[in-house]
């Protein structure tokens, strides 16, 4: 039996609630420690919820003995409490996205290096059998060679007092629902993707609620790529090829029962497909515990710099449009 990472949260977020910590609990790799809080009441309600330990400020967590942290917290506290948590030596696994910029993210990413500690952005969609599934289709040929690439993460507006409406918080459109698309080009067309327009409409506050962007392959094949708070629904990757086209539904957000569809068009027919349901929650979880027993420091470090790159390049060659 291989042994159990001890691991700590720190934040009490929705996602943390929802989904994270009950498969940190059902996962037979850790042993969740401890959740900490800057709110003694959030501690205190996660910890009866969960049945662990409670800690109140962030910093705390730190003395505890763990070997990993799960980070829910706002991109914009992801500088100070990564930095932080490497100090103390502990494997991050922290949610999308990884930092507000660039700049941040290669001085987060060569602290790690330094400290020998695994750290691990949480982008669960490519570890669903969905993925997998659309990587064979395309490999296999069955739309023959790609011709294009496009893929949305869309919603309805969100409560005025989320922290996505905060500039402060690291909040954004972009940061939050455009990483997904950018992050779902990649994995299909690899690395090399060069950016060549896009947009962004800010609110009064300063925050980014839509965005789009154009981007080129490495192989020459364009991308286009649509996100917002302020949309009707939309979650899809579609991809053109010379002899068909292949759309997938619910990309980024099939949960726990979720069983998505796919479907292929050629010119003989429409299939569309039902998948099965998955756990990319456990699956990714998994793979953060292989990188820390096996010691596979460096093995997220590119993906995780090629992601925060192209979502910098937007953050700074954007046109950016104001609205009311």
């Amino acid at each position: 039996m291989r042994e159990k990472i001890n691991i700590g949260v720190m934040g009490c977020a929705n996602i943390a609630k929802r989904s994270v910590i009950p498969t940190i609990i059902s996962n037979q790799n850790f042993n969740l420690v401890a959740v900490a809080s800057r709110s003694e009441l959030k501690a205190n309600e996660f910890a009866s919820l969960f049945n662990v330990k409670p800690i109140v400020g962030y910093e705390n967590l730190l003395n505890e003995e763990i070997d990993a942290v799960y980070m829910p917290l706002p991109t914009g506290l992801h500088e100070e409490w990564i930095l932080n948590c490497l100090e103390k030596r502990k494997h991050i696994y922290v949610e999308k996205s990884f930092a507000p910029n660039y700049f941040v993210t290669k001085k987060i990413l060569d602290k790690a290096k330094q400290k020998k500690c695994v750290v691990k952005e949480n982008f669960m969609f490519p570890y669903h059998s969905q993925s997998k599934y659309l990587l064979n289709l395309i490999e296999n040929k069955t739309i023959g060679n790609i011709r294009s690439f496009r893929s949305s993460f869309c919603f309805p507006p969100l409560n005025n007092n989320n922290f996505r409406y905060s500039k402060e918080l690291g909040g954004g459109a972009l940061l939050d629902a455009g990483a997904y698309p950018i992050k779902a080009a990649q994995m299909v067309l690899g690395k090399g993707i060069k950016h060549l327009s896009s947009t962004m409409n800010v609110n009064n506050k300063g925050v980014d609620i839509t965005g789009s962007a154009h981007f080129l392959s490495s192989q020459n094949i364009p991308i286009h790529l649509t996100w917002g708070f302020d949309n009707f629904y939309q979650c899809q990757i579609e991809i053109l090829g010379t002899k068909g086209k292949v759309t997938t539904d619910r990309s980024f957000t099939a949960g726990l029962g979720v069983k998505p569809s796919i479907t292929i068009e050629t010119d003989n027919k429409i299939e569309q497909l039902s998948l099965n349901s998955d756990n990319h929650f456990n699956n990714i979880l998994n793979s953060f515990y292989d990188e820390i027993i096996d010691k596979k420091f460096n093995e997220a470090i590119d993906e995780i710099k090629n992601q925060s790159f192209l979502q910098n390049e937007i953050l700074t060659k954007s046109i950016i449009n104001e609205v009311l």
